[in-house]
């Protein structure tokens, strides 16, 4: 289950960047990615354990 939680964290990042655009990124894009790099960290620490 977990890693396919990470599986779809890590999914979702790279569409996220894929639509990132080259300058003045929304600030909404910049606190999604926090969230999913916030929500990645804890998936695989959850993994582990």
């Amino acid at each position: 289950m977990t890693s396919e939680r990470v599986k779809a964290i890590e999914q979702e990042m790279a569409d996220l960047k894929r639509r990132w655009p080259p300058h003045s990124v929304p600030p909404q894009m910049l606190e999604r990615l926090d969230e999913l790099e916030e929500a990645l960290k804890e998936a695989k620490k959850t993994e582990r354990h």
